[in-house]
């Protein structure tokens, strides 16, 4: 991940095999990690059987929500890539049972890739 990514907050890929170490304890036992997006201390994680968005809380990270989407409850999904001025991109899903989308920014670069991920989830 960029310097300039970093400090907008912005996610970009990162390598799935070290994440599917780290969150060895908290995945099922024949669930594999296919992809990962890492947002400064936060994670976006598509593994085979659910996305799994990490939000590490206060000062020292120890604090971990684990928000687990099953892609069966995924009823729609936006992906607003950037434009010439505006380098970020944007990730919205609706899960069914919730009115409001969840909202994640994106790197430019990553959005195509959580896009692809999401269409072979839902679609693939």
């Amino acid at each position: 991940m960029g310097l300039f990514d970093a400090l907008l907050g912005n996610a970009s890929e990162t390598d799935p095999q070290a994440v599917g170490e780290e969150l060895s304890p908290v995945l099922g036992d024949n669930e594999t990690v296919v992809s990962a997006y890492k947002l400064v201390r936060d994670l976006i994680v598509f593994t085979s059987g659910r996305l799994i968005l990490i939000d590490k809380q206060g000062l020292t990270g120890r604090k971990v929500n684990y928000h687990s989407i099953p892609y069966k409850s995924i009823t729609q999904f936006v992906v607003e890539t950037a434009g010439h001025f505006d380098t970020d991109s944007e990730l919205k899903i609706w899960v069914s049972g919730q009115d409001q989308a969840i909202e994640v920014e994106l790197s430019k670069n990553a959005a195509q890739g959580v896009q692809h991920q999401l269409a072979n989830r839902l679609f693939g």
